[in-house]
This record gives C-alpha cells, sequence and structure tokens, in this order.
C-alpha cells in the first residue's frame, strides 16, 4: 500500500483550514493540485501550475504529513505549513504559477492587488470571505492582472530561473508582515516531529508492540491530523472534520468515533470533540444534524449513540474526567434523551421513532424503503444505552434520577414485545404499524445491547451479522439481497460506524470469534484500499470521499484493541 497519495489525502496539518488538493468539489478532481479553503463552505483559491522556463510542466508529487514536493528533472517544489494558516513553498530549478479560480464580478471571484502599506500581493476571495497574502521570501514574482475586474487572468508567478521561497497566509482582514526569518528545513523537521508524536501517541500500544508504526497505521493518523481545524465559525472548539475533501463538515453522530479514538492519547481533545454539537443543542434536547464553519443544519438529527460513545470515553481516556465534565456531559445527554422520549413517541407507541432515514445515519437503508417513519430497533437499543449511562453518571455525581430507570425498563420491554419476532428484529412504520423491509444490517444493531441482551437473541443477532459478512467485513445489505447495490451506499457497502458498533455488541455479548472476525476483516479493507467512506462488500474497493477521519478512527481504535488483545494472550 502506497502510504500517502495527494489524490485519496488532501495536504494540510492540524488546525488548518486549507489544505492542498487536487479534490476541489463533490466528486470533483483536477488535474492540477489547487490551495483549497473550507471556510464558507469548501472553495478551490488557487490553481497551482509548476512550470520550468515559462512551460507548464508535470512533475511528479510525493506526499509525506510533513511536506508536499512536486519532482522533476533538474528541479522540484516543496510546501511546508508553518502554523495553520501559511503555507511556505520552496523552489529550485522548478518555477510555480498560482492562478486565482473564478472570474470577478460584483459578487463573485477574486480581486489581486498590490497592498501600498507593505508591497504585498493581496488576494480576495468572494466565496470564502478571506484574503490570501503572497510574500516573496527569495526570488522575484511576476504579478499578473493586478487591479483587474472580468475574466482577465490573475496569478503570481514565482521563476525557475533562481531559487526562490514564498509564503501564501489564508487571512480574515488584516495581520502583522509574514516573519520568514526560520529556515524551511526547520519548518519541515518540526512538522515532522508534532506528526510523529501525533501518531505515535494515536496509536499507543499498536504501534509500540512493533517498534515502529506501519503504514496503515501512520496513513490513518495523518488522515486525522490533517482533517483536524482550529475553533472557527460555528466550530467553537477544535473539531475533526469528517474530511477535508467535500465532506467537510461534523455530523451528530461521527464525531463519536473520532473522540473516541483520541480517548487515551488527548482526553482533552476527545471530550471537546464530543461535545461539538451539544454546543448548538436546541431548547427541545435536539442536536443539529450537522456543522461546519459557516453552517448549522437542524433539519434531521442523528442516533442517540452519545450514551454508548461517553460510555466508550470513560472506559478508554486516559485520565479520569472532572466532576464538573461529567455533570456537563450528564445535562447534554439528560436534554437529547428527553428529545426522543418527548418528541419522538406517539401517544399509542412506548418507542421513538426515526422521522427519515438521515436521522438514522443510514440515509437510504432498505428498512426505510416502505416508510421513511419508523420505530426502528437500532433506535432504541442505543436510548436504551444511553438510559443506563445516565443512570451511571446520576449515581458517580450522587443525583436523584428515578426516572431514567423507570423509561428504561419501558423500551425494553416493548422493544422485545414488540420489535422481536423470534428470528430477529422488525422496524414497523410509525403511523400503520406495518413492518419495514428487514434486510438491512440496521436492523441486527441492537447487537450493541451487548451482554445486556438474553443469550438465544444475541446467537440469533450473531447469526444475522455473520450472514452479512464478507471478506472486507460486515454488508449493509447481504450481497445475496436483490437491493444490493455496490455502491449503493447504506444498500451494500461496509461502513466504519456499523463495524464498530457491531463489533463492541459481539465482543461484549461473547461473540468473541465473530467478533474478531469482523474486526480482522474491516482492519484488511483499510489496509488495502485507505480510509474511504465506505468500501464495495465484495472487492474492497473504497468508494466515495476518499480520507473519511471516522474510517481512520475506527480502524485505529480496532487495532489499538487487537494489539492488546494479542499481548494479552502473549503474557498468559
Amino acid at each position: 500500500m502506497t502510504p500517502l497519495d495527494i489524490d485519496e489525502v488532501p495536504f494540510s496539518t492540524r488546525g488548518a483550514w486549507i489544505d492542498l488538493s487536487r479534490i476541489v468539489g463533490l466528486h470533483e478532481r483536477a488535474e492540477d493540485v489547487h490551495l483549497v479553503t473550507h471556510q464558507t463552505g469548501m472553495h478551490p483559491i488557487l490553481r497551482l501550475l509548476p512550470e520550468a522556463g515559462g512551460a507548464l510542466v508535470s512533475p511528479r508529487l510525493v506526499l509525506a504529513p510533513e511536506v508536499l514536493s512536486w519532482v522533476a528533472e533538474g528541479g522540484r517544489v516543496d510546501a511546508v505549513f508553518d502554523g495553520r494558516s501559511t503555507i511556505r513553498f520552496r523552489g529550485t530549478g522548478l518555477g510555480m504559477r498560482f492562478v486565482a479560480s473564478g472570474e470577478l464580478t460584483p459578487f463573485t471571484g477574486a480581486y489581486l492587488f498590490r497592498d501600498p502599506l507593505d508591497g504585498a500581493v493581496v488576494l480576495t476571495s468572494y466565496e470564502s470571505g478571506r484574503r490570501y497574502r503572497f510574500t516573496v521570501l527569495s526570488g522575484e514574482a511576476t504579478v499578473v492582472g493586478a487591479g483587474t475586474v472580468g475574466s482577465a487572468e490573475r496569478s503570481v508567478t514565482l521563476d525557475s530561473g533562481v531559487a526562490w521561497e514564498l509564503a501564501v497566509e489564508e487571512l480574515d482582514t488584516a495581520a502583522a508582515a509574514y516573519d520568514g526569518a526560520t529556515d524551511f528545513d526547520e519548518i519541515v523537521a518540526r512538522q515532522a516531529r508534532e506528526f510523529e508524536d501525533y501518531a505515535s501517541r494515536l496509536a499507543g500500544d499498536a504501534g509500540s508492540a512493533r517498534g515502529e508504526l506501519d503504514a496503515a497505521v501512520r496513513k490513518a493518523a495523518y488522515v486525522m491530523w490533517s482533517a483536524t481545524v482550529a475553533p472557527s465559525g460555528f466550530v467553537g472548539r477544535e473539531a475533526v472534520l469528517m474530511s477535508k475533501h467535500w465532506m467537510d463538515k461534523v455530523w451528530s453522530w461521527d464525531h463519536c468515533f473520532n473522540a473516541i479514538a483520541l480517548a487515551e492519547a488527548d482526553p482533552d481533545a476527545a471530550l471537546a470533540q464530543f461535545l461539538l454539537p451539544f454546543d448548538h443543542q436546541e431548547a427541545s434536547g435536539a442536536l443539529p444534524d450537522s456543522l461546519t464553519h459557516s453552517e448549522v443544519l437542524y433539519n434531521f438529527v442523528k442516533p442517540p449513540i452519545h450514551g454508548w460513545a461517553f460510555a466508550q470515553l470513560r472506559a478508554r481516556s486516559s485520565r479520569p474526567f472532572t466532576a464538573a465534565e461529567l455533570h456537563e456531559v450528564y445535562r447534554r445527554l439528560a436534554a437529547w434523551t428527553r428529545f426522543w422520549l418527548d418528541f419522538r413517541r406517539t401517544p399509542a407507541h412506548p418507542l421513538p421513532y426515526y422521522q427519515h432515514g438521515n436521522d438514522s445515519g443510514w440515509d437510504n437503508s432498505t428498512t426505510f424503503d416502505r416508510s421513511r417513519v419508523i420505530v426502528s430497533p437500532d433506535l432504541s437499543a442505543f436510548l436504551l444505552l444511553q438510559l443506563h449511562e445516565l443512570q451511571e453518571l446520576a449515581a458517580m455525581l450522587g443525583l436523584s434520577a428515578p426516572e431514567w430507570k423507570a423509561e428504561a425498563a419501558t423500551i425494553e420491554a416493548a422493544l422485545f414485545d414488540r420489535l422481536w419476532t423470534g428470528d430477529g428484529f422488525l422496524a414497523l412504520d410509525a403511523l400503520s404499524g406495518e413492518p419495514a423491509s428487514a434486510t438491512s444490517l440496521l436492523n441486527a444493531l441492537p447487537i450493541v445491547l451487548g451482554e445486556r441482551l438474553p443469550a438465544e437473541v444475541a446467537s440469533t443477532l450473531a447469526r444475522t451479522i455473520a450472514a452479512h459478512l464478507t471478506e472486507w467485513g460486515p454488508a449493509t445489505e447481504p450481497v445475496t439481497s436483490p437491493l444490493y447495490e455496490s455502491d449503493g451506499y447504506w444498500r451494500g457497502p461496509i461502513w466504519a460506524p456499523s463495524t464498530f458498533l457491531i463489533e463492541d455488541g459481539l465482543r461484549r455479548a461473547g461473540h468473541t470469534d465473530l467478533a474478531d472476525q469482523v474486526s480482522l476483516r474491516f482492519r484488511a479493507a483499510c489496509e488495502r484500499s485507505g480510509f474511504a467512506e465506505n468500501f464495495d462488500a465484495v472487492t474492497g474497493a473504497g468508494l466515495r470521499d476518499r480520507a473519511y477521519t471516522w474510517t481512520a478512527s475506527c480502524f485505529l481504535t480496532l487495532t489499538l484493541d487487537a494489539a492488546r488483545r494479542t499481548h494479552s494472550l502473549g503474557e498468559r
């Protein structure tokens, strides 16, 4: 496996909202690398065109966590992040033309000018609402289109005839002049140290057991590191975006898996990641569907896996959470739970319902084919675990909260009385009570109840999961189903969150051999195909967005857990 590929993973650094990438929009790949920002959406700002002697060339691209290089015969350009908003470039024997994207109109595009204050070249972008300042540290820059409007080219070119260095900064409005005193190679070395420290801490025993990090672990760590952004806009805490490709948001269940992966290495970052959507919790207790720099959406919600997730955080964190932190989480989880109990149950039914597949996170699962508004067994299982976690937290904090125990008893009884058939769980139309399609892996997700399940129920669910299992993990729709689609999103492909939830539930239910197979096969898919949004269930090929953090985080956590199990067996 190639460790890093710019076509799969953008070049970025922890904290940055910018990257260098060929991915410039939804499923849109350019031939040339662009400087892309993720503030006010995803926008390509600059097209980077390497040239020699005034002619465009096609050098080889080499990506490492600390540096991106264009390598051609007789020359090269290197790029390194100097902080989270500056990219520094260095060229020898190879030049670079930085071309602004978009025609300039009164409301779109980029405007290039020289600032009389210091002579710096500045590009403003309507789309990102930001400025991009060019500071030439050595060599000569040729500026084209300064002060022009319309479709004229606006560019800054560093010629290949002499060695050169340039810094490009993303600014809000103004900043002190860029200080280029630090040597380029020193910046590269600093970035390398910071990444290796991050990756080693994230890998934990999975790295120390081998003495060095293998390519897949380092790549997973880089996907996480490079997709992390500093607080800005609606993102009030450091956040791991789903991706720095087009899936550049935080959805209100994916953040849980990233938080779990961070729990041991950086508990503060893990807690911040967990609490991100709760910063935008509605008065009803509902969480937003998603948030990013300039947008918070409430048209859907996401499943209440947060009680399960926080129990994972408590078990994995390298430090105990403080009483104040536990109080904060308890208060937020209580309100989130009350939303489902008060606003998503009908008077005739004690179990909550989804209004659409998007609420479940399994957007187009076959379970929603007959009806979108359903009482679903996975939702009841998640809510039941959340109620149990609230009881645990209340006991730890010395609070009296008997309502959680009573609600848990009601939901548990109704889950088995109304949705269990003896052969599996059903989802029901929330209005008519008619059963929904039952072939999706979604219906087996109550395995997440683990040790709380009756043995015969756990065994039945384990058999169902085994029937979904392929060489690469559990398919979300059986490959033998007439509804199966190889690139059908939740209608067949293998996904990290469903795999992780199932592996955890199987293991806690005592089906450890099957849990081991689920873990092993999914990790093999990641090692073969990288950290894609999802995987073809038959071939294991990566699909959709190719730098997805919850895939990387689930891989890292499963790899760490497997290493510890192996180490534990070796000690016996």
